[in-house]
């Protein structure tokens, strides 16, 4: 048996690769800690409770948030099969 190995990007397809996981990380965290601010300052009434809560909060879930991500991106649970036309797919390929 013969396997075959296909190293075109097929949208949609594959693992999160770790710079993506990266910017995943900021940018939600810049939406979560935003959110911890104004929930602080809620309930504390005090602007500057809810930026020191923030403060803290911010590295520590950055970090979980980005060993979370880089450990689903290196399982295949959850992730569906895709029909791959190869034939297409060589039709593609630039000719040398």
């Amino acid at each position: 048996m013969v396997e075959h190995v296909i190293t075109e990007h097929i949208e949609g397809a594959g693992h999160a690769g770790k710079k993506r996981s990266l910017v995943k990380t900021l940018s939600w965290r810049a939406i979560a800690t935003t959110d911890t601010i104004i929930i602080a300052r809620i309930i504390t009434g005090s602007w500057t409770v809810g930026f020191g809560i923030a403060g803290i909060e911010v590295l520590t879930k950055m970090v979980l948030y980005y060993l979370h991500e880089r450990g689903w991106s290196a399982l295949d649970w959850g992730l569906e099969d895709i029909d791959v036309d190869l034939d297409a797919l060589s039709e593609q390929r630039p000719v040398n």
